[in-house]
């Protein structure tokens, strides 16, 4: 008995949904009767084409970078240094940032890419993957400097290489200060 009333509860405003569709005058409705609703028809619509099948990525390739080949080193814009350890632009950089900023603006059909290197010390057994990230916040510090100075960040593309590209490889300071750097290719319209 239990079972019928919950039944008839939950099914309830089903059937008087039913009932009152029922009630509404049908095709066959005598003259004079309300005028009944359209039928709800069904039209199959062609479907779209599939969009064309894109090659994936080469795997020598981060997903999303531009190709390097594409940029070039020209002399009006200088590489800047870091610290050891350290991602803060040095005073003497800051007069390097504005005059490369100066140029960008006034070559507003370049894009900008800015390569972030480390040297190759460390102290942690994940030395490759602290240096990338050192890499990767020197160009960003980069970056924030010349949108702070009227480049817009959508001319701006960051890599990191870590210390994948040593501009020098022997073992000193001299040379390790030179390979912790932002470096600034361009790409021409």
């Amino acid at each position: 008995m239990r079972i019928i009333a919950i039944a008839a509860v939950a099914l309830g405003p089903i059937l008087a949904d039913c009932r009152a569709a029922l009630a509404q005058p049908g095709p066959f409705a005598p003259a004079g009767a309300a005028s009944p609703t359209p039928p709800f028809v069904l039209t199959q619509v062609n479907p779209a084409p599939a969009p064309p099948v894109v090659p994936a990525p080469s795997s020598d390739r981060p997903i999303g970078l531009p190709p390097v080949r594409n940029y070039e080193p020209i002399p009006e814009l200088r590489d800047i240094y870091f610290d050891s350890g350290k991602e803060t632009i040095r005073p003497d950089d800051v007069t390097i940032l504005a005059a490369n900023a100066a140029w960008l603006r006034a070559h507003p059909g370049h894009l900008l890419l800015i390569e972030g290197h480390s040297d190759n010390r460390g102290a942690t057994d994940a030395k490759n993957e602290s240096n990338m990230d050192l890499g990767e916040r020197r160009a960003q510090a980069a970056m924030d400097q010349l949108v702070a100075l009227g480049v817009h960040p959508s001319r701006i593309t960051i890599l990191s290489y870590g210390e994948e590209r040593p501009q020098c490889t022997e073992a000193s300071e001299r040379c390790w200060s030179r390979n912790r750097r932002s470096r600034f290719l361009v790409k021409p319209p």
